[in-house]
């Protein structure tokens, strides 16, 4: 077996041939990639829920909106923290912040046992997520293979989007290749 690079702390950004309707448009976080398979968060899709309907304790700290974020379609029933912590707070590996592990840069996956007010000082922002986006050994390289997705660097900013809705179009805008032109790309290419 070849080895695999990582992309964790990349966006999979989906293409508009992607037909999966879970990932239409999706713009997913890598948390995780390696042999074994990769785990990551879609960033844009908020649902109606507030994070106060479901972590009281946590609801002061999320980000706006202040709702529950649709990670993908696996374990829905669970939820997952994610969180930027600004500054120099992430940049030594053994002054790791109590219940924060950095997954890449200033991101990095929020202990949502633990006390809010351990972290509460220390985050930039933070969102929720129900459920979580996986792909079992070669899956994911075999899609990227098909074209499904764009892979392209993330920034902080992603991860606390105040219009989620727009992170797609907004993610390709910035990229300085053809990838730009992807984001004038019609919701329904019948219309054009």
């Amino acid at each position: 077996m070849t080895e695999v690079s990582s992309l964790t702390g990349r966006l999979l950004v989906a293409t508009p041939a992607l037909a999966d309707p879970n990932f239409d448009r999706a713009v997913v976080l890598l948390l995780d990639h390696d042999e074994e398979g990769s785990l990551g968060v879609v960033l844009n899709r908020p649902t109606p829920v507030g994070v106060s309907e479901v972590l009281e304790s946590w609801a002061q700290l999320a980000g706006i909106p202040q709702v529950v974020f649709q990670g993908g379609p696996v374990s829905l029933d669970s939820a997952l923290g994610l969180a930027v912590v600004p500054g120099d707070a992430h940049n030594g590996e053994e002054d790791e912040l109590l219940g924060w592990r950095r997954v890449h840069g200033a991101i990095g996956l929020v202990d949502l046992e633990a006390p809010p007010e351990l972290l509460a000082a220390e985050l930039g922002s933070l969102r929720i997520f129900a459920g979580y986006s996986g792909w079992g050994p070669g899956q994911l390289e075999d899609e990227l293979v098909e074209g499904a997705w764009y892979v392209v660097e993330s920034e902080p900013g992603d991860v606390s989007s105040p219009d989620p809705e727009q992170l797609w179009r907004s993610v390709l805008r910035r990229q300085r290749n053809e990838l730009a032109m992807v984001a004038t790309y019609p919701d329904d290419p019948s219309l054009n």
